[in-house]
């Protein structure tokens, strides 16, 4: 199966497949006993395979089989998932010790499974934009920086910043419609072709 993790880091739908089908079952079982959740398992299994397929280059017969190296990454994302959301809930209890309402709390279950692969869809677009893009979405939307401050740290003029986050944006529009999230620039559910 190594041969086959090759083909599928070379870009093999074929040998991806066959990857998946061998060891989905396995990433999919320890996800489940890690998340006791269904759809954070599966959640969790999608990222694996994610990581596999950016990753799976580095994998060293040497130090153990397929397998095992698939049971540590999943464990090690299940764990790290699951201190991401213990401090999410230490998060969001407010400084008086009063516990701050979260949206989701209040959504009904079908609002929250739309929820949960809208992230997931969201997080795929996102790893698929070029490079440059990626980095100037996250800095502007995530960072304290302003667009002239990013341009003078990357030694680039302010425009270009601009483009990149213009097409940055445009290009995540279109990666959503792709997925069927959005028709015509507007936001929605995923559309099922019927």
């Amino acid at each position: 199966m190594a041969a086959v993790l090759e083909a599928m880091c070379a870009g093999s739908v074929e040998a991806f497949d066959r990857f998946y089908e061998r060891y989905a079952p396995l990433v999919m079982q320890i996800a489940l006993r890690m998340m006791e959740d269904r759809m954070e398992a599966e959640d969790l299994c999608h990222d694996v395979f994610l990581e596999v397929l950016r990753s799976g280059r580095k994998f060293d017969r040497s130090r153990g089989s397929i397998e095992s190296w698939l049971a540590v990454l999943t464990r090690s994302r299940a764990l790290d998932r699951r201190r991401r959301a213990r401090r999410a809930l230490q998060g969001s209890t407010h400084a008086s010790g009063a516990r701050i309402p979260e949206i989701e709390t209040a959504a009904a279950p079908e609002d929250l499974v739309v929820l949960r692969f809208q992230r997931a869809a969201v997080r795929e677009a996102f790893a698929a934009l070029p490079s440059r893009q990626r980095r100037a979405l996250a800095n502007a939307f995530y960072s304290e920086k302003t667009q002239r401050e990013l341009a003078d740290e990357w030694n680039v003029p302010l425009g270009t910043v601009k483009s990149w986050i213009r097409g940055g944006l445009a290009n995540l529009r279109k990666q959503m419609a792709v997925r069927g999230w959005i028709a015509g620039g507007e936001g929605g559910t995923p559309h099922d072709g019927e």
